[in-house]
């Protein structure tokens, strides 16, 4: 397995994360994506550790907690040799202080989350998105005491505009707190706005971004073409907010994946993971699977390269225009690209 350098840490990370949005399946959301029991998970967990993946990612909110419960319970022993990430901010129960960044919520959550995963520190700790109601002040003070009192040991951030993290990133350099040195993001072939401004703003500011749905919701996944729509009610049917599972523009994109995955032997989903892995700022991929199957051929997307060739005619079919004022920016050689 490749190990990378977070941007601005000195913490090593795999080349892939392994996510755990399969584990639990309590409601009908989660279902659509697994229902993966301890047992699995274990197993799941054992092959992670014995191809060099030692990353597991989650969050409070999958499975109403259940997910971290599950991943809790099958690290055990495993737990010293193993990376774990979690993230706070989405309602957890009705009361007005069960979710959001405030000093309140943040200490309870992380607390929670220690006792469910069974852990006394949590590796990384994720804002799962940015509370707009809480000055990002007290968000950043309540991170920084947790990282001082060894409950955490890296922040990140996740789903932020470019001006959330900047001014978090300004507030943290005034206070000599503890910053964000992770950016969790969506980004993939149909997804690629992360290159309009958070990709140029990590570089420059040494975040490192870790890559979650690299596959589109599986609609990059080589099982849905023009011909084998997704199922009605499956995940990728439902994953419109990501990419249409229907639009030509994934089509086309999928029809150069077949084309390249037949090039060099790899898989279609092979091929769309390297191409992601390979972009500057990425530190890490958060690939999921509901088997062994799944998760041994995701192993498959380390240790080659994408020709120039290949990786230009990928650009070249999935790129989009911009929207304003990135499409602007972009006739101008001294802002650079």
């Amino acid at each position: 397995m490749e190990y990378r350098k977070l941007l601005g840490a000195g913490l090593n990370v795999p080349a892939l994360t392994f996510g755990t949005a399969t584990f639990g399946g309590s409601d009908e959301f989660f279902k659509k994506w697994g229902a993966t029991d301890v047992k699995e998970a274990t197993r799941l967990i054992d092959i992670c550790l014995e191809h060099g993946v030692n990353f597991f990612d989650t969050a409070n909110v999958y499975s109403a907690g259940l997910a971290e419960e599950i991943l809790g319970e099958a690290m055990k022993e495993k737990r010293s040799r193993s990376l774990i990430s979690t993230k706070a901010t989405f309602p957890m129960g009705e009361g007005p202080n069960d979710y959001g960044s405030s000093r309140m919520s943040l200490v309870k959550a992380c607390e929670d989350s220690l006792r469910r995963l069974k852990t006394d520190t949590i590796d990384l700790y994720y804002m799962h998105g940015f509370d707009a109601r809480t000055p990002v002040e007290e968000t950043l003070h309540a991170l920084d005491d947790l990282v001082s009192s060894g409950k955490i040991r890296y922040i990140g951030c996740s789903n932020f505009s470019g001006w959330h993290l900047m001014k978090s990133l300004s507030v943290s350099e005034r206070y000599g707190w503890s910053k964000y040195v992770a950016h969790q993001v969506y980004y993939s072939l149909v997804g690629r706005e992360l290159e309009w401004e958070l990709m140029p703003l990590s570089l420059d500011q040494k975040v490192s971004n870790i890559i979650w749905s690299p596959m589109a919701g599986g609609a990059l996944s080589g099982k849905i073409t023009r011909k084998n729509p997704p199922a009605p009610g499956s995940r990728s049917a439902n994953m419109d907010f990501v990419v249409s599972a229907k639009s030509e523009h994934l089509f086309n994109v999928v029809d150069v994946l077949h084309e390249i995955a037949q090039e060099t032997g790899k898989s279609v989903p092979q091929v769309a993971l390297n191409w992601v892995l390979n972009k500057p700022s990425v530190g890490s991929i958060v690939i999921g699977a509901r088997n062994e199957e799944q998760l041994v051929q995701n192993f498959g997307a380390v240790g080659w390269k994408l020709s120039e060739a290949q990786v230009a005619k990928l650009d070249k079919v999935s790129e989009t225009k911009p929207i304003y004022p990135y499409w602007h920016q972009r006739g101008f050689p001294m802002l650079g690209h």
